[in-house]
C-alpha cells in the first residue's frame, strides 16, 4: 500500500501517520502455508481421474478480498495459471495415464507476494497392452507384410518394438498411439509380436508384449541345380560347358534370372536360356556358382573345377647375370612340366622377343652384349593352342667404370679437415670408389646413386701434401682399377704470428718526425689483410697485400701518439692472429730541449748576478756601520757570546745572542753615512750561503741554496754603554729551481 503525505504537516504527525500506515500494510495481506493435496491418492492405476488441490492460508485485513493467482507445475513445468478471489484451486487430470506420472507442485501469488507447495510425486501405474496386425497371415517367400502396433489410449513419447522372437525386425520413436510398418518376411512360421516403452523422469516405464501372430510361410522352390561337363577335373585346353536350371513344374513366373559366378566375375547373366562354355586354363580353377533371383529372393548352388596346366608357365633367364659391354650372353626359355598324357616336350614351341619385337623362334639366344642388345625381354611357349609368356626381364649391358675426376669442396687450408669428392662420368652402378694416399688406400665407399659422389674426409699438415692423394674406380673385379690423376688445387696456409716492428726503435722518437710501424708475419697465403691498432684497440689502418708485411707511417708525431701499438693479421683460412704489443714514447725535439737548457742558464746567471749585487751592497753598509761604533770595554771573563744554527732542508736560521750588557760588536772607523744619522739605529744585514743536501726521498730531482739574511738594529747611546734592544735574524730559503722534464 503507497501512503501519500503531505509536505507541509508536522514532523510528529508525519511519523505516526507513517509508522500507523506501515504496520497496517504489512499486516493486510500475509500468506502462511500453501499446501498441494492430490486426491484420490499419489498412487493411482491407470484410468483413474486424479484432482490436485492448491490450498493457501492467507492472514488479510478486515475489508480486504484480495485477487489470488494459482499456479501448477509438473516435473518443473508450469501447466497453467488460474486468478480468483477463492482460497484454494483444483486441477484435474482425468482417466490418468503412465504419462501422468512425475513430479508436482502449485504457487499462490497475491500482489508481489508469492509462496510455493511443497514437491509431491504422482504416481500412475499400469500401461496398456498393445495390440499387433497384419494383413495377411499366409505368405509366400520374398512377399511383404503390414504389421500395425497400437497402444489405444496411451499418451506421452512412446518408442515401439516389432520382434520375432529375440530378433529385433524394427523400432520407431513417436507421440502418436499406432506405429504401422512394412516387413519383408523371410523365414516359416513367423512368430511377431510388439511393445512399447515410455520415458518418466529418471525411470523408463515398457508395457507387456502385444499378441503374437504366426504367419504361414510358403518357400519358393528356385534353388538351381548346376552341371558341369565333361568333368570338374580336367586339362588346360579343355572345352568345359556349364548348365544351370530350376525345376519349374510348380513355379510360373517370368522374372526369374539365373547367374553363373566365377571369382565375383559374372560370366552369364541368363542362363535358363542356354548353357555356358570355355576352354579351360591354369587359372580357372575354383568356385562356380550359379545364383537363382526372383525379386529378393536368392537361391545359391555351387561346384569346384580343377584344372590342371598343360604346360607351365615358361621362365626366361639371361647368363651370366652381370654382362659387361662386349661380354658374351645367352638366354634360355624353358618350362618346368607339362601334362604328359596330353602332349610331349616337342610339342611346345618357343618364341623370344625384345621389346615385343620376335628375336628368334626358339628356347635359346645368344649375343654379345651392347647398346643394341639392350631391352626387355620375354618368351612366349605354344602347344595345342594354348599359349603362356614369361615375366618379362629388363636387360641392360654394363658400362665399364670411366677414370675418375678427384675434386674438393670448399677451402683446402693446413691442418684443417677438407672433403675429397670422386666420381666418374660413366659406369654401371654400383661402383666403389677408394681414396688412396701415395698408393695406400685410406678408406672405400660404394655408390649406387647416379648423382652422387664418393665423399672421403682428408687433412694435409704442408701445401704439398695436397698432391699425394688420387682416387680409384672400379664396378667389375675381372677389371683393371680405374685410376684419377693427383690431386691439384690451391691451399691456404694459415698466418702465423704476426710481429710488429717500430723504426725507428723505441726510445729514440722525437717530436716532428715519422714512425713507421712494420707488421710481418712467417707464414700465410695471399692475400693477406694487416689491420693496425692504437692504444683502447683503436684501429688505425687497414690494408690487403699480396706479400707477407705491410707498414704505415705516422707522420710528424708528437707527445700525443706516444702509447701501445700493435697488429693482426688474417688471410682466407678466417683466422685472425694478433701481434706483440710495442710501446711508443715521443720526447720532445731537441731544440725544445736546447732552449730550456738555455733558459736555465740564463736563469741561473741572473741569479747569482742578483746575490752578488745584494752582497756588496750589505757588506759597504756594514763597513760604514763599523767606522762610526765606540770601541767597547774589555769583555768579563763571564761574558759569553753564543751561535746558534738551525737547519733543515727547506729553511736556515741563525740566532746570534749577545750576553753582556756593555760591549761593543765590532769597532769599526766611522764613515760619513753612519755620521749622518746620530739618532737612528744601525741595520747590520749577513748573508751566509749554506749547500742544502739532497734527499730523494723528499725532493727527488731538486737542487738549490739557501739565502740567509740577519738583520742586527743597535740604539744609538753613550759609546760606552752600547744598549742592544733589539736583535732580528731574518732568514730567507730560496727553494731549488726545477730542471726541464724529457
Amino acid at each position: 500500500m503507497q501512503v501519500k503525505i503531505q509536505p507541509f504537516l508536522r514532523m510528529g504527525t508525519l511519523l505516526l501517520l507513517f509508522l500507523f500506515t506501515s504496520e497496517k500494510a504489512c499486516a493486510e495481506i500475509i500468506i502462511t502455508s500453501v499446501d498441494l493435496i492430490m486426491l484420490p491418492s499419489n498412487v493411482v492405476q491407470r484410468g483413474t481421474n486424479v484432482t490436485m488441490k492448491c490450498q493457501a492460508d492467507v492472514s488479510r485485513s478486515l475489508g480486504s478480498h484480495p485477487n489470488y493467482e494459482y499456479i501448477f507445475y509438473k516435473d518443473y513445468v508450469p501447466l497453467n495459471t488460474d486468478q480468483m478471489n477463492a482460497m484454494d484451486s483444483l486441477y484435474s487430470i482425468p482417466d490418468a495415464r503412465v504419462s501422468h506420472s512425475g513430479k508436482y507442485k502449485c504457487a499462490v501469488v497475491i500482489k508481489k507476494e508469492k509462496k510455493e507447495s511443497s514437491v509431491k510425486d504422482l504416481k500412475v501405474k499400469g500401461l496398456l497392452t498393445p495390440v499387433l496386425n497384419v494383413d495377411k497371415l499366409t505368405l509366400t517367400e520374398g512377399d511383404d507384410v503390414t504389421a500395425v502396433c497400437t497402444a489405444e489410449g496411451e499418451t506421452g513419447f512412446l518408442t515401439f518394438f516389432f520382434r520375432d522372437g529375440p530378433e529385433e525386425l524394427y523400432r520407431k520413436d513417436t507421440y502418436s498411439q499406432k506405429v504401422e510398418h512394412n516387413l519383408t518376411v523371410t523365414k516359416r512360421h513367423e512368430n511377431m509380436f510388439c511393445y512399447y516403452t515410455i520415458k518418466l523422469s529418471g525411470s523408463l516405464e515398457t508395457s507387456n508384449n502385444s499378441n503374437v501372430i504366426s504367419v504361414d510361410f510358403q518357400e519358393l522352390k528356385i534353388k538351381p541345380d548346376i552341371k558341369v561337363m565333361p568333368s570338374t577335373d580336367v586339362i588346360e585346353g579343355d572345352l568345359i560347358t556349364f548348365s544351370c536350371s530350376v525345376n519349374m513344374t510348380h513355379q510360373r513366373n517370368s522374372e526369374l534370372r539365373i547367374h553363373l559366378i566365377h571369382k565375383s566375375t559374372t560370366l552369364s547373366s541368363n542362363m535358363t536360356q542356354e548353357d555356358y562354355k570355355m576352354f579351360a586354363m591354369a587359372n580357372d580353377s575354383g568356385k562356380y556358382e550359379c545364383i537363382s533371383k526372383l525379386g529378393d529372393v536368392l537361391k545359391p548352388s555351387s561346384v569346384y573345377i580343377t584344372v590342371k596346366e598343360l604346360f607351365s608357365v615358361p621362365v626366361l633367364s639371361i647368363h651370366p647375370a652381370e654382362v659387361f659391354e662386349g661380354e658374351n650372353f645367352t638366354i634360355s626359355c624353358n618350362i618346368s612340366s607339362f601334362a604328359s598324357e596330353k602332349i610331349q616336350r616337342e610339342d611346345i614351341t618357343y618364341s623370344i622377343f625384345r621389346d615385343k619385337t620376335s628375336v628368334i623362334n626358339n628356347n635359346k639366344y645368344s649375343g654379345s652384349a651392347g647398346k643394341v642388345t639392350n631391352g626387355k625381354y620375354m618368351c612366349m611357349a605354344k602347344a595345342n593352342e594354348i599359349t603362356k609368356e614369361s615375366q618379362g626381364v629388363l636387360f641392360g649391358a654394363k658400362v665399364l667404370v670411366s677414370k675418375p675426376e678427384i675434386t674438393t669442396s670448399g677451402l683446402v687450408i693446413v691442418d684443417k679437415p677438407f672433403l675429397i669428392h670422386c666420381h666418374s662420368k660413366n659406369g654401371s652402378l654400383p661402383i666403389i670408389y677408394s681414396l688412396k694416399r701415395n698408393n695406400i688406400t685410406l678408406n672405400r665407399t660404394e655408390v649406387s646413386d647416379p648423382h652422387e659422389k664418393a665423399q672421403f674426409l682428408a687433412l694435409i699438415s704442408t701445401p704439398s701434401d695436397i698432391s699425394s692423394y688420387l682416387c680409384a674406380a672400379e664396378n667389375n673385379g675381372r677389371v683393371s682399377i680405374k685410376m684419377s690423376e693427383r690431386l691439384h688445387v690451391t691451399v691456404i696456409v694459415p698466418v702465423g704470428k704476426p710481429l710488429m716492428t717500430v723504426v725507428p726503435v723505441p726510445g729514440n722518437i722525437e717530436e716532428g718526425y715519422n714512425i713507421t710501424l712494420i707488421c710481418g708475419i712467417p707464414k700465410g697465403s695471399p692475400p693477406i689483410s694487416f689491420r693496425f691498432y692504437a692504444s683502447n684497440h683503436t684501429p688505425i689502418h687497414n690494408t690487403t697485400v699480396q706479400s707477407n708485411s705491410s707498414s704505415f707511417v705516422l707522420s710528424t708525431v708528437n707527445r700525443e701518439n706516444s702509447g701501445n701499438y700493435y697488429c693482426d693479421a688474417s688471410n682466407n683460412a678466417g683466422m685472425s692472429r694478433m701481434s706483440n704489443i710495442v710501446t711508443v714514447e715521443v720526447s720532445l725535439a731537441k731544440w725544445k730541449k736546447a732552449l730550456i737548457a738555455v733558459f736555465f742558464m740564463l736563469l741561473m746567471v741572473l741569479l747569482v748576478l742578483f746575490i752578488m749585487i745584494r752582497y756588496k751592497a750589505k757588506r759597504g753598509k756594514r763597513e760604514m756601520a763599523a767606522k762610526l761604533s765606540v770601541k767597547p770595554a774589555s769583555p768579563k771573563s763571564d761574558d759569553s757570546l753564543t751561535l746558534s744554527l738551525t737547519h733543515d732542508t727547506h729553511y736556515s736560521a741563525h740566532t746570534v745572542e749577545v750576553n753582556n750588557k756593555e760591549s761593543v760588536w765590532s769597532e769599526r772607523p766611522p764613515d760619513q753615512d753612519s755620521l749622518e744619522s746620530p739618532n737612528e739605529g744601525d741595520v747590520e744585514y749577513t748573508e751566509v750561503v749554506h749547500p742544502q743536501p739532497e734527499d730523494p726521498t723528499r725532493i727527488p730531482l731538486r737542487k738549490g741554496t739557501d739565502t740567509v739574511y740577519s738583520e742586527l738594529q743597535t740604539s744609538q747611546g753613550d759609546p760606552e754603554h752600547i744598549n742592544h734592544q733589539r736583535l732580528l735574524e731574518y732568514a730567507e730559503l730560496n727553494h731549488d729551481l726545477s730542471e726541464p722534464v724529457d
